[in-house]
């Protein structure tokens, strides 16, 4: 298994290469620049800003430039957020980002697999068209229209009432503050580990070794625990790898509604402001996340299905 990681290692180094250097010249092919506004610069002030950040030299010779400081771990100043690096912006927004991520996600696992399996376990019966009802909404409905309702039912509707949250900023990471950012994050995922754990456990339940399982006698129970459960998850796992990943690094619509300093509200403001660092440096992580997690799925995938090798 350790050279199997070994292996997929050095073959993420090309790929998140290949992904920095796209990026780099797809923000360099936009329009505009990080110092154009609404108000003119004047020549001199605009020449003195390039020179200072090394846009006035030539594309190429500022690639090699930057890819040789993050070589070092060095991701450049923000253009828009003086005083601070894109090294410091990360550090204070993903935690931010990540325990919303991580609490949506646990929260949509507790949720989603168990309502999944139940509706495989009762296929065609009205629990399983309710619950599939239920989680097909979830999914066409996005999270720019689901958080305003929740905003308007919790926030407006029930003011003055135990059962008030608040519509939105961090407050040093507070639960009640928490509450409607992660429930918003977690209703898609819910609603695709839902519909995803069903499909597979309707499928291992039709496998031949669950049918032998059966004919030996074992509880239906044991059955599906033991045996049907484990292959069942391969595609809940397939999912989450990503899923985790994006989650991590920040929900753009729900982080800019709810107005948390997170890393994904950066980005968004990163790329309207042409903060060309800003922008590779949330790209770079987002793109290392889900190589990363990529690589812990295909392990944890030796431990489901005992037909898979590493050799």
């Amino acid at each position: 298994m350790l050279s199997f990681v070994a292996r997929r290692l050095l073959i993420a180094i090309p790929t998140l290469w290949a992904i920095i250097t796209v990026c780099f010249f797809l923000m360099r092919a936009a329009p505009g620049g990080p110092f154009d506004g609404e108000a003119p610069v004047p020549p001199e002030i605009l020449a003195n800003l390039r020179a200072a950040y090394h846009l006035d030299k030539p594309v190429m010779q500022q690639y090699i430039s930057y890819i040789a400081d993050l070589a070092h771990g060095n991701f450049g100043p923000s253009f828009k957020y003086k005083d601070f690096t894109v090294t410091e912006l990360i550090a204070q927004g993903f935690p931010i980002s990540a325990q919303n991520g991580l609490s949506a996600i646990l929260l949509a696992i507790f949720i989603g697999v168990p309502f999944g399996i139940l509706a495989a376990l009762r296929q065609n019966s009205a629990s399983d068209y309710s619950i599939m009802g239920v989680a097909m909404t979830g999914i066409v409905v996005p999270s720019f229209v689901m958080a305003p309702i929740l905003i308007l039912i919790f926030a407006i509707g029930l003011k003055d009432t135990p059962f008030q949250l608040p519509a939105g900023t961090w407050e040093g990471g507070a639960i009640k503050h928490r509450i409607l950012p992660v429930f918003c994050l977690s209703l898609v995922y819910i609603a695709y580990l839902a519909r995803i754990t069903r499909a597979s456990m309707i499928e291992a339940l039709r496998q031949n070794y669950v049918r032998t399982a059966r004919a030996k006698g074992l509880p239906f129970r044991q059955v599906v625990v033991r045996h049907a459960l484990k292959t069942a998850l391969v595609p809940v796992v397939t999912f989450l790898g990503p899923g985790i990943a994006f989650l991590l690094t920040g929900s753009m619509v729900i982080e800019t509604i709810f107005q948390l300093p997170g890393i994904g509200r950066y980005f968004v403001q990163g790329a309207l402001n042409r903060d060309y660092t800003l922008v590779m440096g949330v790209t770079i992580l987002s793109a290392s996340l889900i190589i990363l997690m990529n690589i812990v799925v295909d392990v944890v995938y030796g431990f489901l299905d005992p037909r898979v090798r590493y050799d």
